[in-house]
């Protein structure tokens, strides 16, 4: 079975999201900050998604030296991703930030290319 690729890059204003399958992007999101979130939200929207799907989610958490993405509790002290029954966390060092657009969703090539990354699951 095909898995869809999610990638989340977490900033202090928001969460960007971009998931995509072999057919292509099935979902870009821009969520509220990570911080004011629940502390269960990122899981339960990962396994909302995986169920909706019927497939397993391979998820990469774009990180950075902010702390943005610990509030999304999908990786440990240590700095390796969570593994659950639905969906299965790397961690990816980000570069720079794209620069934000005045409308709609904005760009996501660098959600894009994180996603390609080799070596971000074991």
């Amino acid at each position: 079975m095909d898995r869809i690729t999610v990638t989340l890059a977490p900033e202090a204003e928001r969460v960007r999201m971009l998931a995509a399958g072999r057919e292509g992007e099935i979902l870009r999101a821009v969520l509220g900050p990570a911080a004011a979130a629940h502390p269960r939200a990122a899981a339960t929207l990962l396994e909302g998604l995986a169920l909706w799907h019927q497939r397993t989610l391979s998820v990469v958490l774009c990180a950075d030296d902010s702390d943005d993405g610990s509030a999304m509790g999908l990786y440990d002290a240590l700095g390796c991703g969570t593994r659950a029954l639905h969906y299965e966390v790397g961690v990816a060092l980000r570069g720079p930030r794209p620069r934000r657009s005045r409308g709609g969703l904005g760009d996501f090539r660098d959600l894009r290319q994180l996603s390609l990354l080799p070596g971000v699951f074991r």
